[in-house]
């Protein structure tokens, strides 16, 4: 019995499966299928290759490159969240909460922050920000003297002090601890927070003709002159406050 010999079409398919794997292939300048190395001729159309183009393979070994940077990527990107995690979770294990009380007078100075139009600051304080009443371990590393509040970025954690509670004269005073602390919750500096709270001070209804002689108020201006001089030099004598 007579066998039978079925030749496969060439197809786009096969054209490209031959295009990505083994040595270097020949184009064809007329139909431009990629043959093997070895043909003289086009297998679609006929025509020599004497002249066709040499055309080099894909190089698997980068693509293969490529995927093993993306996963060391991925695998770095997950450890970095896990330990931020368990950094945050230690602050807030090493500290405890404010009580309900002072989480009524942290809500009070939030709302006058939302009154006077802190809107960006409004935003991190009520739905970022953990309130601590005591210093978590990094805290207490650190050590922050005469504080008022202090916030760990970007964790979210604001430790407020006793003199917070105690020592600011009322809600605009502490309105004015939280617009700085809402600084640090953004990312901004020392430097940034004080010049911000300071300029903003009539904003916030924290003139100096009601509070100039208050503890807070004298701190501030103590802390705000020596990180940014250039508020405090106008006036006859240059040394008035440029934002009064």
């Amino acid at each position: 019995m007579a066998g039978t010999i079925i030749v496969a079409p060439v197809t786009a398919q096969s054209d490209r499966a031959l295009a990505d794997t083994g040595p270097n292939r020949r184009k064809c300048p007329q139909c431009g299928l990629v043959n093997f190395a070895a043909n003289d001729e086009c297998r679609r159309c006929g025509v020599a290759l004497s002249g066709g183009a040499i055309v080099e393979p894909r190089p698997a070994v980068e693509a293969s490159r490529t995927r093993g940077i993306g996963r060391r990527l991925l695998w770095l990107a997950g450890v970095t969240v896990v330990l931020i995690f368990l950094w945050s979770r230690s602050l807030l294990l090493t500290s405890d909460p404010i009580d309900e009380r002072q989480q009524q007078i942290v809500r009070q100075a939030v709302s006058l922050l939302e009154r006077s139009g802190f809107s960006r600051e409004v935003l991190v304080l009520r739905h970022f920000a953990n309130y601590r009443a005591t210093d978590n371990w990094w805290n207490l590393y650190l050590g922050h003297p005469g504080a008022y509040a202090a916030t760990n970025f970007p964790l979210g954690v604001v430790t407020l002090y006793p003199a917070f509670f105690n020592t600011a004269a009322d809600d605009t005073e502490r309105a004015a601890i939280l617009l700085h602390e809402a600084q640090h919750l953004w990312g901004s500096g020392e430097d940034a927070a004080l010049d911000l709270v300071w300029r903003n001070k009539q904003r916030l209804g924290w003139t100096a003709e009601q509070y100039g002689q208050t503890r807070v108020w004298r701190n501030t201006r103590e802390w705000t002159t020596a990180a940014v001089p250039t508020l405090f030099q106008c006036g006859p004598d240059r040394q008035g406050d440029c934002d009064q």
